[in-house]
């Protein structure tokens, strides 16, 4: 069991916070089991190409440092920073909950989406088996899924994805920040080498099922110069697209991040939080919907040069089927969902369909 220091920036929903007058103790892992009500959750942020996503976990054994799902743990209670990496909170019930929901008539079977705000991957999933069980349900309710993991656990399910992608639609998403090893261990300590993540495109592929990568986030200056590389073996391993996100810094995750930064790349540090702001207009960052996935000016634009010329080098440039079918269904998705929905009052107010395209 990796130990780790108790670190966590103050939760602001807490009244008080008290700080270690020594150095903080070693913590271990704990996991919490509870049984949800409920276990699709429903998006209302234009920004993202789904409405509804299964997320059988709270917190996040991979430790990323950059991770903007941090601040959901402070809703419970505890901290966004170590505590989000320990205590894991494990949905027992989600199998259950998920059936329930795709047997009530008014479920379209719209895709749902593997995570949002934690990797259905992360190592506890290699005990519970949840995702796996969730997949099966949907398997069994022709149900189209997208997968988005750090993992290589994801390899184990190559045969309920494969049945699912043949019946309705499955779609795997590797999250590939990194090409440097060495880096991605600094800022995402026990998430699994970029190596490892690598090969697991190359199994699925091989299994048929259609898998891209995620260059997300992009942390300027300090991983945008491997986004040749990564794209390079992305289109070796068998991926067929790849798309990318900026860096999002909200609340607690700005601190986690900085620190981690400085303590990791000491010598790049400054540089890198002054790209930051650079693409932030000056900030760390924007919380505006149609802006948080996205950068703006000069250095914002070199990336996404960067990225759209390697794209096209490498034979990645094809359009992303699961994308365009979240356009092609975005007035299903509206007509479907309950008139006082607050994603059908968000995605009314706007274009998903440009939205969704911005946001590749």
């Amino acid at each position: 069991m990796r130990l780790v220091r108790v670190d966590n920036p103050p939760n602001p929903y807490e009244t008080t916070y008290a700080e270690w007058l020594e150095p903080p103790p070693l913590t271990r892992m704990e996991v919490y089991e509870e049984r949800a009500d409920r276990i699709l959750s429903e998006n209302d942020s234009p920004d993202l190409p789904f409405t509804f996503s299964v997320n059988p976990y709270r917190g996040c054994q991979h430790a990323c440092a950059y991770c903007y799902a941090r601040p959901y743990h402070e809703y419970l209670g505890y901290g966004a920073g170590t505590d989000f990496d320990t205590r894991i909170i494990v949905k027992v019930n989600a199998a259950e909950r998920l059936r329930v929901a795709l047997q009530k008539k008014k479920w379209r079977g719209l895709h749902i989406n593997f995570s949002g705000i934690t990797d259905c991957y992360q190592p506890i999933e290699a005990s519970y088996g949840i995702t796996r069980a969730c997949l099966e349900v949907c398997r069994e309710f022709r149900n189209p899924v997208a997968v988005v993991t750090k993992s290589f656990l994801v390899v184990r399910d190559a045969d309920v994805l494969a049945d699912l992608h043949r019946v309705a639609g499955a779609r795997v998403y590797l999250s590939i920040p990194f090409a440097d090893a060495k880096l991605s261990k600094l800022i995402e300590p026990q998430a699994p080498a970029p190596q490892r993540r690598f090969e697991a495109v190359r199994r699925l592929s091989e299994a048929g099922i259609p898998t891209g990568v995620f260059v997300a986030p992009i942390i300027p200056g300090l991983n945008d110069r491997e986004i040749p590389k990564i794209l390079e073996q992305a289109a070796e391993a068998g991926a067929k697209w790849a798309n990318f996100t900026a860096l999002r810094l909200p609340g607690s995750v700005e601190n986690v991040f900085v620190q981690r930064l400085k303590e990791a790349v000491p010598l790049r540090a400054e540089r890198v939080l002054r790209r930051i702001r650079e693409i932030r207009g000056g900030n760390m960052t924007d919380g505006r919907f149609g802006a948080r996935m996205k950068g703006q000016g000069t250095y914002w634009e070199a990336i996404k040069n960067l990225f759209e010329v390697s794209k096209k080098r490498f034979g990645l440039d094809r359009e992303d089927d699961a994308f365009s079918t979240a356009c092609d269904a975005a007035a299903e998705i509206t007509e479907s969902l309950p008139p006082d929905s607050p994603a059908r009052k968000t995605r009314e107010k706007g274009s998903l369909v440009q939205l969704s395209l911005d946001f590749a």
